[in-house]
């Protein structure tokens, strides 16, 4: 029972029961006003779920409620508007976009509010960069799933097992992609700090920043080469299941980490 009186758990149990009345209603009715709704609870009962997962797992007394909150709707909405500004102009201008070149403009983006902490100097753990970062990259993802659903349900011309079958993907995949890569950086950048008594950008934050571009280019990449045939679908999923295994690894890593240094 003490399991079950963890917040996280609470959320991702009620959420999952609120979408199901909220789908069964929407096929039972056909009526599209259930739809935002749906797609509003799918998007965000993951990176939710997450984020107050960490928040119960790591010492948290060093970040506040309000703080999270800010990072995960300012840092999510600022991050895809100024990510998807620039990818467009990009496109615009050189006619296309390398995952590489995708990578590099989102986890650059998605670090704008974290940083404004970070020179703040308010939150000083590690702890601290993990929960901002993470809240930052699940927002990041919550706003990107939104997207995603509402274009997919009109392409399939209202389909709705196939919206939830990508609200299904991307919100089981979330906290190995988005959370797992800015919360990677932004625990390098809190401990690199709290190690030098002062703000640093030193190799080990280049290499936590690098690793998380590469991964989130590697993720994209195999994710783009879906073939029509099993055997290609199925070597894709392992490739992307490695990708996925490793980002969680390596958050997992600095959270343990974390909770030892507290």
């Amino acid at each position: 029972m003490v399991f079950f009186q963890r917040r996280w758990v609470q959320i991702f149990v009620s959420g999952v029961f609120l979408l199901y009345l909220i789908e069964k209603t929407l096929v039972a009715t056909g009526n599209p006003n259930f739809v935002p709704s749906a797609i509003l609870l799918g998007s965000f009962l993951v990176p939710v779920t997450f984020v107050t997962y960490l928040y119960e797992t790591l010492p948290n007394w060093d970040v506040s409620l309000a703080a999270m909150a800010i990072c995960f709707l300012w840092g999510g909405v600022f991050g895809t508007v100024v990510a998807g500004t620039i990818e467009y102009d990009v496109l615009k201008t050189l006619g296309f976009l390398p995952m590489l070149g995708v990578g590099l403009i989102e986890e650059s983006a998605k670090l704008i509010f974290p940083l404004g902490y970070y020179f703040q100097g308010r939150y000083r753990s590690q702890a601290a960069g993990i929960l901002l970062g993470t809240a930052t990259g699940m927002g990041f993802a919550a706003l990107e799933t939104m997207g995603y659903s509402f274009v997919t349900l009109l392409l399939s011309k209202g389909n709705i097992l196939v919206l939830d079958g990508v609200l299904f993907a991307r919100g089981l995949f979330s906290p190995a992609g988005h959370a797992a890569w800015t919360g990677l950086v932004c625990a390098v950048l809190w401990k690199e700090r709290e190690k030098s008594g002062h703000q640093v950008l030193n190799l080990q934050v280049i290499g936590a920043f690098a690793t998380a571009v590469l991964l989130h280019a590697l993720w994209d990449t195999f994710n783009s080469w879906r073939g029509a045939s099993f055997i290609q679908f199925l070597n894709v999923e392992l490739l992307s299941l490695m990708v996925a295994l490793t980002s969680l690894n390596l958050l997992h890593r600095r959270v343990q980490e974390a909770r030892t240094d507290l």
